[in-house]
């Protein structure tokens, strides 16, 4: 299975990349995938999503040194929930460590489990984002009113875990994709250039095989956007693609 990122700065953007991604290996035949955005109207937004990001990190290891050390091994079904309990557990003892308060720790996410034996991969949206796989799209919007991860930090998790239901399995895979929301934002910013449609940017991106030999195969897609197509990225961006 080969696994393509990019992370991109929007052009509209001047300081930081807000967006963050995480591929590390869970277990041994798993990969955990997530892509973050920050919300631009939080405190040093770019701090949120990648304070998330590298706990995720963090915890793929801890997960992955118990099941190679200990036998422990949690089964895929559950792993998700499992992921996110630790990750509440851990960002509340940073919160309370750092002294952060709420709209410090305000990102989206996308966090799947990918089997990457039986092309399988569980996926969970807080907030909005996209999610493609063979032909199927799922869009997360929230009328640019995500319902942050931060926000419940202090709630119960069982609780708040049992509400959520931007929950989907996709089994059989051959491409999937998971990004963030700013694949919607690329525009043609020359004066009276031709604005390409949503659907033929995500066709390109997320479906188009072309050149998929190369590591940088998406930052290469990126490029011939900007600077065949004059189809440029406004808002940060953060894409990651599993092809069979």
């Amino acid at each position: 299975m080969k696994i393509n990122t990019t992370l991109q700065i929007g052009e509209f953007h001047t300081n930081y990349c807000e967006d963050f991604l995480v591929v590390a290996q869970i277990a041994t035949k798993e990969k955990l995938i997530a892509v973050l955005d920050g919300c631009t109207m939080g405190t040093e937004s770019v701090f949120a999503s990648m304070l998330y990001g590298k706990v995720l990190r963090k915890i793929a290891k801890q997960f992955f040194y118990e099941e190679f050390y200990n036998s422990i091994e949690i089964p895929l079904e559950g792993k998700i929930k499992a992921i996110l309990k630790e990750l509440f557990k851990q960002t509340n003892l940073l919160k309370n460590q750092l002294g952060l308060d709420i709209n410090e720790l305000l990102s989206t996410m996308i966090l799947g489990v990918v089997d990457t034996e039986n092309s399988r991969a569980d996926l969970i949206t807080i907030g909005d984002g996209l999610i493609f796989w063979d032909g199927e799209l799922i869009e997360y919007e929230q009328n640019n009113i995500p319902d942050y991860l931060g926000y419940h930090l202090s709630e119960n998790f069982e609780e708040w875990f049992q509400a959520q239901n931007q929950k989907l399995t996709v089994e059989n895979f051959k491409n999937l994709s998971i990004s963030t929301d700013g694949i919607f934002t690329f525009k043609d910013l020359r004066k009276g250039g031709r604005q390409k449609p949503e659907t033929e940017i995500i066709n390109f991106l997320l479906v188009d095989e072309e050149n998929s030999q190369y590591e940088n195969f998406l930052d290469r897609k990126i490029r011939f956007l900007k600077n065949e197509m004059n189809q440029v990225v406004t808002d940060d961006l953060a894409i990651i693609r599993l092809m069979n």
